[in-house]
């Protein structure tokens, strides 16, 4: 004889929230109004400054409305040539240079050093890892007087070199760390079929783990550029001269050493002290 077997339906959590799905259209619409109103609180002050930006000078605090009277570009214009023939051109191309350079040389030598240290076996494997590994609880600002006294004694001082050439001896222990780890998921399996090929560790590297790589090569990218296009206090120490800074450094000329208000837009137009400590310092 056929029979049917009852089942409790679940009950669900007093407790429980209730999701998105549980919810009727009239409090969908308010949570939806009230995530849109706080966006909009939230992006209205960048929305002013970017808008204040084509206001003429005396009208950007004079009228605090979000859209301008008088719309304008000398501001842009003004802006990017402050600083005479040399332009905020130069700036961008030095920074981008920097930056390229530098995950170039984070790509290659965190890579390699990863493969060694996640694919390879050498003696006292163990100690050097934890030897780099232990770099990344030494302050930078320990490092600081050592390096400066080093690369001014190779003269390497005022180009960017110092900026450039660390990148290519992986000493960025956090992104060979991220290829160690990442390395370390791969299968042995694809290395040892192709040792059984005959191929090399070189060739294993290049045509089996580096192209596996990919997504712990793009992350060291994108962290690479975002950390070397913001390294205010290295650009600072190693560049000086304005055909040579970079675009945090040209930034920073806009505002004076005294108080901390913005030169831009005064009437004598004229770099701050450090912009003029910088230029004699060519």
């Amino acid at each position: 004889m056929a029979t049917t077997e009852w089942r409790e339906k679940p009950r669900r959590s007093p407790n429980r929230g209730r999701g998105l799905g549980e919810m009727t259209p009239s409090q969908v619409f308010l949570a939806h109004g009230a995530l849109i109103l706080l966006a909009l609180i939230m992006t209205y002050p960048v929305v002013w400054m970017v808008l204040a930006s084509f206001r003429p000078q005396g009208e950007i605090f004079a009228d605090l409305g979000l859209i301008p009277t008088h719309w304008t570009l000398e501001n842009y214009v003004t802006g990017w040539n402050f600083f005479g023939n040399v332009t905020f051109t130069t700036f961008f191309f030095n920074s981008f240079v920097i930056c390229a350079l530098a995950v170039v040389g984070n790509v290659l030598a965190c890579s390699l050093a990863g493969y060694a240290f996640g694919r390879l076996e050498f003696r006292w494997k163990p100690f050097w890892f934890a030897i780099m590994i232990g770099s990344l609880m030494l302050p930078i600002h320990a490092q600081l007087i050592p390096q400066y006294i080093a690369f001014m004694k190779i003269g390497w001082v005022n180009t960017i070199l110092p900026l450039v050439v660390p990148k290519f001896l992986a000493t960025d222990a956090f992104y060979v760390f991220l290829m160690v780890q990442f390395m370390r998921t791969l299968p042995k399996e694809l290395e040892q079929a192709a040792a059984l090929d005959g191929a090399s560790y070189w060739q294993r590297f290049t045509r089996i783990i580096l192209p596996l790589c990919l997504p712990a090569i793009v992350t060291t990218s994108i962290f690479t550029f975002i950390n070397t296009y913001n390294d205010f206090l290295g650009q600072l120490i190693y560049l000086s001269g304005l055909p040579r800074l970079t675009v945090p450094l040209a930034l920073r000329l806009f505002v004076d050493s005294g108080g901390g208000q913005s030169s831009f837009g005064s009437s004598s137009r004229r770099p701050s002290s450090w912009a003029s400590r910088s230029w004699d310092r060519n």
